[in-house]
């Protein structure tokens, strides 16, 4: 049993619907490649209004952001190594859309992009804290998108 992948629940919301929303099929495989840890995780999508509120609340930012990553818990779990992870990703559907757009990219390998970055948060990377962790956190973006077949998403 080596190479066991660890156990993932997920529940998906949509506060905002959109046809170009990924399924929860492809958001599965986006957080799985990027998981790490046993997770139980929930991706929100949200509409502009809701996305600012939530920014403006958690982060002091007063403005709607593409994605936002609440973590609720980060514990050992019993035969497992590595701790467990509970969070929430919050997607902002309108900015998802205007950004890829704006910055000629295809929506699915954007879509890809965001949940694998905020899982990678859930996780305890962050791009916040310095310029070595950025490029940490960037250095497993690139590999874990590669990896699915999406081109580097910071050129």
């Amino acid at each position: 049993m080596a190479n066991k992948k660890p156990e993932l629940t997920l529940s998906v919301q949509h506060a905002c619907r959109h046809e170009a929303a990924p399924h929860r099929p492809r958001i599965q495989r986006w957080l799985r490649a990027a998981q790490e840890y046993p997770a139980t995780v929930s991706v929100r999508f949200v509409d502009a209004e809701e996305g600012r509120v939530l920014n403006r609340d958690y982060r002091k930012k007063d403005h709607a952001t593409n994605v936002l990553s609440f973590v609720y818990d980060s514990a050992p779990v019993v035969g497992f190594a590595l701790p467990a992870v509970v969070g929430d990703l919050v997607i902002c559907l309108p900015v998802v859309l205007r950004e890829a757009a704006e910055q000629g990219k295809a929506l699915d390998a954007h879509f890809a992009h965001l949940i694998v970055h905020g899982m990678l948060h859930l996780q305890g990377y962050d791009h916040e804290t310095g310029a070595r962790d950025a490029k940490r956190m960037e250095a497993r973006e690139r590999e874990i998108l590669a990896r699915l077949g999406y081109p580097d998403p910071y050129n």
